[in-house]
């Protein structure tokens, strides 16, 4: 057992009241306490926590420990605490079960195990095309789930039979087991593990669930994905995950999209993203281009002496936002393309260029690297 002080493992004051120190065991107890926390640490947290507040709780023990300290383990304490068999959920039985009667002065809380449960949630993720992201499309789905089995209804008795009481828990659902603590002799509720918790015995199952009461089925179950979905985004499908029990409601189906990748078009939340190449003469000369948007071709017209990555706004062309707030718009850059290959005739053309250009360029427009060489190259 760990041989810091106790106040401090409790974190209170060493005036705090009984009432502050119970408080804080609480909490460090719910956090700590095995059935909850499954950390390699928390088994000792918990026997620390409770040691600790064992001995201040108790106003002779709290002063002998103000006086003395710590006092031997062996004479009271916690070091016998579930009779050495540790701190499993079968040694104390239910989380909730300990702690009312450590704190609810003894009182005896149960939970139903007929009592009605929401069933489970599944996910399913689909992948969609970058079209079908933008516009939305209703599909089917079939998805492996459990279904109340059709022949008994859910009852898991052959037709005809019904479940009958548990003749060991009498339809409690649950074992008890007495054990002397340092707080008293408490009471441990264990599921029982004939009925497994339902309270009811099936002595002739039902052939096609073997007494389970559901059966698995590859159900079909139509998708609505709606228009402006991205990727990694979900749905959920109210009451299409697995039954509940004992009536229950069912649990929901979780639909995850994964887009696939388009082959031009990249997406910026609801805008679109698109490069088109050029050559030389349309952007030096100028041009009307059509460009693809996702809603057709659109004419967009290159003004003269466009540089490459130039980009051009088309308004509307985007995606719908998925929640209706508006819609996003298509984006255009420019990429001027340089020929790799040129014919002995386009060869004579750039350098007639060539030679001119010179000549024809003013002031205002030299290059970034005409105006480097004069300044490099100038005479003292």
């Amino acid at each position: 057992m760990s041989k810091r002080d106790y106040y401090e493992i409790l974190g209170v004051s060493k005036d705090a009241s009984k009432e502050e120190i119970k408080k804080a065991f609480r909490k460090l107890a719910r956090k700590y306490h095995p059935d909850v926390n499954k950390d390699s640490d928390a088994p000792e947290k918990f026997k620390e926590a409770t040691k600790a507040y064992e001995t201040l709780s108790d106003p002779q023990k709290r002063a002998q420990y103000d006086q003395f300290g710590e006092a031997d383990p062996n004479q009271g304490g916690f070091g016998g605490f579930g009779g050495g068999q540790g701190f499993s959920g079968a040694d104390f039985g239910g989380f909730g079960d300990i702690f009312d009667q450590i704190f609810n002065g003894g009182s005896s809380r149960r939970r139903d195990p007929n009592a009605p449960r929401q069933g489970s949630d599944l996910q399913y993720e689909m992948s969609i095309t970058f079209e079908e992201a933008a516009f939305g499309k209703t599909t089917d789905i079939r998805i492996p789930k459990e279904e109340t089995c059709t022949t008994c209804h859910g009852s898991g008795a052959k037709p005809g039979t019904k479940p009958v009481q548990c003749t060991h828990c009498h339809g409690t659902g649950q074992l008890n087991q007495e054990q002397n603590t340092p707080f008293g002799r408490i009471v441990n509720r264990r599921v029982c593990s004939y009925c497994h918790g339902t309270g009811k015995m099936i002595k002739n199952p039902c052939g096609t669930c073997a007494g389970t009461g559901k059966m698995k089925v590859n159900k079909k179950i139509e998708v609505k994905i709606p228009a402006g979905i991205d990727d990694g985004q979900q749905i959920r499908l109210s009451g299409q995950g697995e039954p509940g029990v004992n009536g229950g409601p069912s649990g929901d189906l979780y639909i995850v999209f994964s887009v696939k990748p388009h082959k031009y078009y990249q997406r910026a939340g609801d805008d679109v993203l698109l490069e088109v190449p050029l050559n030389f003469a349309q952007v030096a000369l100028g041009d009307e281009i059509e460009v693809p948007t996702l809603y057709g071709k659109v004419k967009l017209r290159i003004p003269a002496g466009t540089q490459t990555g130039t980009k051009f706004r088309l308004r509307g062309k985007g995606i719908k936002n998925v929640r209706g707030y508006g819609q996003g718009d298509e984006h255009i850059t420019v990429k001027v393309v340089t020929p790799k290959h040129l014919s002995d005739e386009q060869k004579a053309v750039f350098k007639k260029l060539a030679a001119t250009e010179g000549s024809a360029l003013n002031e205002d427009d030299e290059s970034f690297f005409d105006k480097m060489k004069k300044k490099v190259f100038k005479a003292d």
